[in-house]
């Protein structure tokens, strides 16, 4: 899906919240703690969309993500008084590693709440960055809440993960990078969740290559965008849902939804499949550990690759993955991809009868991953058993033909 936000080829913006001149500032203040992140060419990318691809690999950034622009500036900015106080964030993960190291960095103390959930490697982390960290609720709301009460009982200073123009004009900083980087490049793509990272992005590059298209991306269950900009206002949604965490925001921030409205060109959404295809890609061809969110601007690639105008930018913006979610990802990428193939058949239930079906299997050159039997099924003779097959294949056609193939050896091929 896409939908057309109202870009401005002007070079100048003074109405809106950031300005090209503080994401220039907030480039000094991050000089020696922000990595300049390398850009690498994808060349199975290029050749599906037909013209240079480049991958701006935010994901090697200082704690795996974008996150530690935003965090660093909007702390460094803050009075000697308020740094005494200390900050508060709310994260289940890429902002609480952020605010936690930039708070470390800066001498300031900082407590970050994260829901009970949380994967156990990303509070760890949090911890070793120097946070205190508090476990509070089931989603991130309710941690979020959790988070601007201890400000106001405190006296902290609360870092929000995406609305403020600190945060903005820090991780505008990124662009800034990719164009010396990438002169040459036509289309920029950005995951979308707040919309911290595009809106920054936006204002540097619209001040100083208006000609550059600026994309944004976001997980088809939790699209706040497309409904925010055809109301004319931040619009909250009902419900979200996504394997991309990083990006599963149900309201823009005020402060990038101005940006947003009036500088990216488009905002398009991804299916969950297409966000494992393009996490799969980025570990199997470019060698890089991508989240789900950190993919969402190469699955809209795949999605629809003839319809970017090349040389064009792809920011992984994130790497923080749990590994269970990766195991299940990549899994559901290589379904998605047709590499992986589930199938239910019936067997006579006597000796031999499975090893006789792995030696088709075996034959057909299937990578059988996982057997499982049902003896109780009131559908299933005495004489019979079902069995599940997970398999992973060549691809589409090479499932068709492993199907065909236990057809034609006379298996019963139920699924």
């Amino acid at each position: 899906m896409v939908t057309s936000a109202t870009p401005s080829a002007a070079s100048g913006h003074p109405e809106l919240p950031v300005s090209l001149d503080e994401v220039r500032l907030a480039r000094k203040t991050l000089a020696g703690v922000a990595r300049t992140t390398a850009v690498e060419g994808s060349r199975h990318l290029s050749s599906l969309v037909g013209s240079p691809v480049h991958l701006k690999c935010e994901n090697l950034q200082r704690t795996g993500s974008f996150k530690l622009r935003g965090a660093y500036v909007r702390i460094a900015g803050l009075t000697p008084e308020e740094r005494r106080r200390g900050v508060v964030a709310a994260s289940a993960g890429n902002h609480a590693q952020g605010v936690a190291l930039a708070a470390s960095l800066l001498g300031v103390p900082s407590t970050v709440f994260m829901p009970v959930g949380a994967p156990l490697p990303k509070v760890a982390a949090t911890r070793d960055y120097g946070a205190r960290v508090r476990m509070h609720g089931q989603v991130v709301d309710e941690t979020l809440t959790a988070a601007e009460e201890y400000a106001q009982a405190t006296g902290a200073v609360f870092i929000h993960p995406f609305d403020h123009p600190d945060v903005v004009a820090g991780q505008g900083t990124l662009a800034l990078e990719l164009l010396e980087q990438c002169p040459e490049v036509r289309t920029v793509v950005v995951g979308v969740g707040g919309g911290g990272l595009l809106a920054g992005m936006a204002v540097a590059i619209k001040a100083l290559r208006p000609d550059v298209r600026v994309v944004g991306v976001q997980a088809e269950g939790s699209a706040a965008y497309p409904p925010s900009l055809r109301a004319g206002r931040p619009v909250a949604l009902g419900s979200v849902s996504t394997m991309a965490d990083g990006i599963k925001v149900g309201r823009p921030g005020d402060v990038p939804f101005e940006i947003i409205r009036t500088l990216v060109d488009d905002i398009r959404t991804v299916s969950e499949d297409a966000l494992s295809r393009a996490l799969l890609l980025c570990l199997e061809r470019a060698k890089l550990v991508v989240e789900p969110a950190g993919a969402s601007s190469v699955a809209a690639l795949l999605s629809a690759p003839d319809s970017f105008e090349g040389p064009v930018a792809a920011v992984l913006s994130g790497g923080n993955v749990d590994p269970l979610v990766l195991q299940r990802t990549l899994r559901h990428g290589m379904a998605a991809a047709g590499r992986y193939l589930s199938l239910r058949l019936r067997l006579p239930d006597r000796p031999g009868a499975l090893a006789a079906l792995l030696g088709e299997l075996s034959v057909a050159d299937a990578n059988v991953l996982d057997v499982g039997h049902v003896r109780t099924d009131p559908r299933l003779g005495l004489d019979e058993v079902e069995v599940e097959l997970h398999m992973e294949t060549k691809g589409p056609q090479h499932c068709v033909e492993v199907a065909s193939g236990l057809r034609a050896a006379g298996y019963t091929v139920m699924s």
